[in-house]
């Protein structure tokens, strides 16, 4: 794999125990990929998944078996949490393992986030929440660094002047997920890097343009703003069996509407029945050639992007792992 290219493994919280993920990041590391984004899901995709840990208890566990950096893939700092409890998490992560830890940020899934049973908004307001809390993240950072109490009062949230009293000497980057022109303006414009999941490379290279117009709307380069992707493939030593396992374990991936207001994985089940086959070309690459998955993640690289995260979505992630770890990786040029 050549220099400036990371490819990371992304771990899917949502369908391994705990202690198996952390067992299987510490392999992925051992053949070649570098790095862990680790899902935030209080609820499985669907129940055939069968898993949902917190994700702040599995980063350092991986903190601790791992060499790579380390970022919740994403979390919500909306609902379910409070923005100055994710700072301070965060905070507190990046100051036990300098250097390795960043911050994914989204706006947020029903599936996750309705459980503490608030209102569940519109996409408009889910953004506006989202951009709130990035404002009072960096502020709580930015106390912990001058060690100065900070407050905020907003249109969604309200923070008591306080202060992180754990922090490192530098603040983790702050990457903000996006599938839409217009949030991605706006990342540009307040957070760190910008990251998505496998699309058309039209439209990620919008995207790009927007996250690029906001960067330089802010004042920076954006040369120097990672772009990170997730993706999302079926690998098997047979193509039925890639099949088999995207359409049991990720038919979410098949379903061609968005996902945001659906609230339970039983939900998700019911409409599982509805995916075929076909339904997954073009959104994700199925087969048992490794050459074809490395032309699909070669095609992102030459877009553009300089950290990739991969998610196998079957059971058969040691296999995978050996698989692509000597088969895929090291043909990967940037």
């Amino acid at each position: 794999m050549s220099k400036g290219l990371t490819v990371g493994y992304a771990a899917a919280l949502e369908q391994f125990h705990p202690t198996e993920i952390v067992e299987l990041s510490a392999l992925a590391e051992q053949h070649g990929f570098s790095g862990v984004m680790a899902a935030d899901h209080f609820q499985p995709w669907v129940p055939a998944q069968g898993q949902a840990s917190f994700v702040w208890n599995v980063l350092t566990a991986l903190g601790e078996r791992t060499a790579g950096d380390i970022g919740p893939g994403v979390t919500a700092p909306t609902f379910r949490w409070h923005p100055a409890m994710v700072a301070q998490a965060s905070a507190t992560l990046a100051a036990m393992y300098p250097g390795r830890h960043w911050l994914g940020l989204g706006s947020g899934e029903a599936l996750n986030e309705h459980i503490t049973a608030q209102y569940w908004p519109e996409v408009p307001e889910r953004i506006n929440r989202l951009f709130e809390a990035i404002e009072i993240i960096k502020k709580l950072y930015a106390s912990g660094i001058d060690g100065k109490d900070v407050k905020h009062a907003g249109q969604f949230y309200k923070l008591e002047s306080t202060r992180l009293w754990t922090m490192p000497e530098v603040a983790p980057e702050i990457l903000v997920a996006t599938a839409g022109p217009v949030t991605a303006k706006r990342a540009g414009r307040h957070a760190d890097g910008l990251i998505t999941v496998g699309a058309p490379l039209e439209k990620i290279g919008g995207l790009f343009d927007k996250f690029d117009e906001g960067v330089r709307e802010s004042g920076r380069d954006p040369g120097s703003m990672p772009k990170v992707l997730q993706l999302h493939l079926s690998w098997a030593p047979t193509d039925e069996e890639a099949l088999a396992n995207a359409m049991h374990q990720w038919p979410n991936g098949g379903m061609k509407f968005p996902k945001g207001d659906v609230r339970s994985p039983f939900e998700f089940e019911q409409m599982a029945k509805l995916v075929r086959p076909e339904d997954f070309e073009g959104r994700m690459v199925i087969s048992a050639d490794p050459d074809a998955h490395r032309a699909e993640i070669q095609r992102y690289v030459d877009l553009g992007f300089d950290r990739i995260y991969l998610h196998n979505v079957g059971r058969n992630q040691r296999e995978w792992v050996e698989t692509f770890g000597s088969q895929v990786l090291p043909k990967l040029v940037r």
